[in-house]
């Protein structure tokens, strides 16, 4: 069993070290993405949130030395994608007033950091929902057929990938937190409520012009370092309830876009599932590079994040490379980095 482990890794690591920038290069005209602090570049910076991450530690490693409002130390996984595929190195936030329709044309983030299928998720914060980020990818559509033209902004958007990462925050910041949907559904129905609005959003994506359609799943969630340092009682241990239920809805997406793929004509819509691979550098940790997995690199390791995690925190690690997660709740740059090349070696080639 553990020769068959060490060869499921060594195959997991090839994996996430070939580059797909030449497979790709050319056919995907831009990246457009809707979620939440996974794939936030900075939306949260301009509406009334304390759901930000715009200030140092953050980003210490981007170029530059800027905090953007990725709540990350860098790049996050969406970023390297666009790199890969031969587009710009970042994929700029849409409310971010230093980038243009000029800038967006090649890629842009509707997502916000806190958010959720729920829109009693975004409520919590007071951040952007699923809904919203819609609204404004109309918007864009409109401002992208002006700067190129009706015929090849149609071109543009029936062609572009369409990167969907949400989800967490539903169970994490809503459900298990308040008693509000908890009283409402049992964790399976509530999983089908959301699934239920991943579906609408999709067939809304697709009524819109999208064709390539990618739908993330849920991380092992009980794995973040904040879920492990109240785990009491365990030495830190993952929490497995959390896991369970990130499986389960996730096996309910991936069926959810088996029977959207028949439903809806002309498109290629995927689930991306990155449960198993996160799983794999949480468990280990070395054979990726890194020494740390159980904690974070920002202040403790164990709580902070955001406002929590401050620029002079004595605690806050001097190489984030040598760590899985940045703060309590999102993986470093180098983590990002991993998981973006595994997607793209594996799930988006279905888009080719």
């Amino acid at each position: 069993m553990g020769h068959l482990k060490s060869l499921f890794t060594l195959i997991f690591l090839m994996i996430t070290m070939s580059s797909p920038a030449a497979t790709f290069a050319g056919k995907i005209p831009a990246i457009i993405v809707f979620g939440d602090s996974s794939v936030d570049a900075g939306n949260n910076n301009y509406i009334p949130t304390v759901a930000r991450s715009n200030f140092e530690p953050y980003g210490r490693d981007f170029v530059g030395g800027k905090p953007t409002g990725r709540f990350c130390n860098g790049k996050i996984a969406t970023d390297f994608m666009s790199e890969a595929i031969g587009l710009k190195p970042i994929i700029p936030a849409y409310l971010d007033p230093s980038y243009n329709i000029s800038d967006f044309a090649t890629g842009v983030t509707f997502a916000s950091a806190a958010t959720g299928y729920d829109n009693a998720t975004s409520d919590v914060l007071s951040v952007l929902p699923l809904w919203k980020q819609l609204e404004y990818y109309k918007e864009y559509q409109t401002k992208l057929k002006a700067y190129q033209g009706s015929d090849r902004a149609i071109e543009t958007i029936t062609n572009s990938l369409y990167l969907i990462s949400i989800g967490t925050n539903d169970f994490l910041e809503n459900y298990f937190a308040f008693p509000g949907r908890s009283s409402q559904y049992s964790v399976g129905l509530y999983q089908d409520f959301l699934a239920g609005i991943a579906k609408d959003f999709m067939k809304k994506l697709h009524g819109l012009g999208a064709r390539k359609i990618s739908l993330g799943g849920l991380p092992p969630m009980g794995c973040m370092p904040l879920e492990r340092a109240t785990n009491i009682g365990t030495g830190g241990e993952c929490v497995g309830r959390f896991n369970d239920i990130a499986v389960q809805f996730n096996g309910k997406l991936e069926k959810l876009v088996e029977k959207l793929s028949k439903e809806l004509p002309g498109s290629i819509l995927v689930f991306s599932n990155p449960y198993e691979p996160f799983m794999r550098i949480v468990k280990n940790p070395s054979s990726f590079g890194f020494e740390v997995a159980a904690a974070a690199c920002c202040a403790t390791g164990m709580f902070e994040m955001g406002y929590s995690c401050q620029r002079n925190n004595p605690f806050t690690c001097t190489n984030a490379d040598k760590y899985v997660f940045w703060d309590s709740f999102h993986p470093t740059q180098k983590t990002h980095r991993i998981m973006a090349n595994f997607l793209m070696n594996s799930t988006f080639s279905h888009f080719l």
